[in-house]
This record gives structure tokens, sequence and C-alpha cells, in this order.
């Protein structure tokens, strides 16, 4: 409980510094699971930008979610931003501060001071932040690069540079290795031959996910493990282990254990060319689930898996432990017993089809907060 006694005391930080008074940004709302943030450019912006945060349960552990109904490119590089920084940054005021310095830089902004007010915190609270200084002549230089290669792989990038490849894969177990590598050598061979699954850009980006995974604690913890379908890097079993403890389902993955000897909830993700600018298709394979906002067929009642909720900026680690979180939310149960032929992609497929007819023209409804 210290980790919630932590979030508590920050939100409440951030909330005193970035109150509604504040002419460069603002914390409109914030509690243990969720923020609502505004920036205000003044000239350099047409009008404020709403900036909204996911705290799953397994702060801090890993990253918030962040997303925002901007389609401003720079927004969302921003947004970027904070999926690339380190776990040490995980921290919701590291996380502000990063945002907030980086919307300032983007927009051409002064640094404001409420970034030092920050820093004298976290420093009073024994956990300072390290900042990075990238300088001009590292941008050239990473714009010439880019101006040298019209196509290359990720996979290339790292073979050219051999203190990069070993920070990427620091942290990653042997047999995991072998499977990017092996990734690597297939999409290379497929490149030669004409014969590329998907894109450049998607495999680039499910190769960067798939090592990012492999490296955190949650996977390392055994929260949930990820399977290839038949190898295929587009494809993905996710195999949903553990569970808010305090929940029903927690118990109900117990049972299930105990009578059809399976310990987990099974996800599939399937991704397309237009991959991270379009969401993965995700639905549960096994075992039948009510409630938990699970739809007919396995398909799963969740804004962020829509072209209108999804943000690239998404990582695909905070997709799965959010849908892990949305399940208890939703009080989701096991039915046990169940025809598993209740789920075919066919019938999932259609329902989430429906569920987005319906939310385009009524939208979507957030329920409050005394109802979970």
């Amino acid at each position: 409980m210290a980790c919630l006694a932590r979030l508590k005391e920050d939100t409440k930080f951030l909330e005193t510094v970035f109150c509604d008074r504040n002419d460069r940004f603002q914390i409109l709302s914030a509690s243990v699971d969720e923020l609502t943030c505004r920036f205000v450019g003044g000239r350099n912006v047409d009008r404020p930008i709403l900036i909204h945060a996911n705290v799953t349960e397994t702060y801090p552990q890993t990253a918030p979610i962040w997303f925002s109904e901007s389609e401003d490119a720079v927004i969302s590089a921003a947004i970027e931003k904070l999926c690339d920084t380190s776990p040490s940054n995980y921290n919701i005021c590291k996380q502000i501060r990063i945002l907030l310095s980086e919307l300032c830089q983007l927009f051409g902004l002064p640094q404001p001071d409420d970034l030092k007010t920050i820093d004298s915190y976290l420093a009073s609270k024994g956990d300072a932040m390290h900042i990075s200084i990238t300088t001009e002549d590292d941008d050239d230089s990473d714009v010439a690069d880019l101006a040298d290669d019209d196509f290359h792989y990720e996979m290339d990038e790292e073979q050219s540079n051999d203190n990069k490849s070993n920070e990427e894969f620091d942290g990653i177990d042997t047999n995991n290795l072998l499977i990017l590598e092996k990734l690597k050598q297939s999409q290379r061979q497929n490149y030669l031959q004409g014969t590329t699954t998907g894109s450049v850009q998607a495999s680039d980006r499910l190769l960067k996910e798939l090592r990012e995974i492999y490296r955190s604690q949650s996977f390392k913890q055994g929260i949930y493990e990820l399977e290839l379908v038949n190898d295929s890097l587009y494809d993905w079993n996710i195999k949903l282990k553990k569970v808010d403890p305090d929940s029903a389902l927690y118990n109900d993955l117990i049972c299930h254990k105990e009578k059809y000897g399976v310990d987990h909830i099974l996800l599939n993700f399937t991704f397309k060319e237009a991959f991270p600018f379009e969401p993965p298709f995700v639905r549960i394979v096994s075992p039948v689930i009510s409630g938990g906002y699970v739809l007919g067929g396995g398909a799963i009642c969740m804004e962020l898996l829509t072209k209108q909720g999804w943000s690239g900026a998404y990582s695909l680690e905070s997709v799965i432990l959010q849908i892990s979180a949305t399940l208890v939310k939703g009080k989701a149960r096991i039915q046990m017993g169940a025809s598993k032929h209740q789920y075919t992609l066919a019938r999932a497929q259609q329902s989430f089809k429906s569920l987005v007819q319906i939310h385009e023209k009524s939208g979507w409804y957030t329920p409050p907060k005394q109802d979970g």
C-alpha cells in the first residue's frame, strides 16, 4: 500500500502546482486511477489541449497510459516520448515533467519554472530525476542518418551500432533473444524475396514492442505470457495469468486451474500493416467470460481498441495490462463448463463491428466512479 500512498501524495502535489490558475499546464482532475490535464500554449497553440492518463494496477512497475483526442502530430510526439522513457521515470511526477518539458520544446515555448518545482519535490523524496540533454549536433546527425537511407529495418540499425544493440537487448533471456533474431532473419529474407508480410513500419514497431515486453518486469514476473502464432510477428497469443488478487476473477482462475488444468485467460492480438496507426484486433479465446465488458464471441468493449480511441503512442504492454484492469473493473467472471465454441473469430469481429457502430452514434459512456 506504500505505492498507493505515494501516488496519492504525488497527485495532490501536482494538483497544487498545476491548479486552474497555472498559465501553461493544469491538472483538471486527478485520482489514483486517472488524470486529466490541460496544456495551454498561448499564441503558439490554437486552443488548450486535453491530455489524459490511466494509471493501471501495476503502477509504478508500468507507466501510466497516456492519450489525447487531439490529432496534432506534436501531441502524439510528446506522448510517444513518455513511452520511450526508462522504468525509473514511470513515476507520475516524472511523467508530467517529461510531458510538459517536451510540449514546451515542441511548441517553441520557454521551459516553465514549474519543472524546477517538480525537481525539488522529487529530490525531497530521494527520487531525483536524471535528465538526458540532446544537443543540436545530435539532432543534425540523426537527420543526416535518416537522409542517407531511403529504407532500412530497425534490425539493420541495431547491427550497425554494437553499443546500442547491447543496451536494447540487455535484460532479455537467451530463448527470447533467439526468437527476436529468428524474426529479424525471417523479415530480412522475406524482404529480399519480395514476400514481405505487413509493412516495414508495422514490422519495425512490432519488433520494438516485442523487445520491450521481453525486457519488462511484468513479463518476467509472469503476469502474462506471450506466444507468436505460427511464428508470425502479426499474430500474438497472450496468456493473462495474474489479476488483482482481491477480485472474484482471481478466485475463478484458481478454480479453473483446479477443474481444467488451465491457469490463464487467453487473448489473441492480430495486427494489420497500418499498425501502429490503427489498433490491433483483440479478443478473448478462452475461457468464456461474463461481465468484464466482454462481448459475444469474445470481443472486448474498450474505446482504446477502436480507431476512434486508439493512439499510436500506446505500448502493447500497457494495452495488455489495461485489458486486465478492465476485466477486473467490469467484475468479469469465468463461466465454468461453458462451451469454448461460443468464442470464434467471426463472432468476435461481428460483435465488435456492431459495438463500434453503436458508439459512433451515441458516444462512449464512462460509468460513475461508485459503479467501479
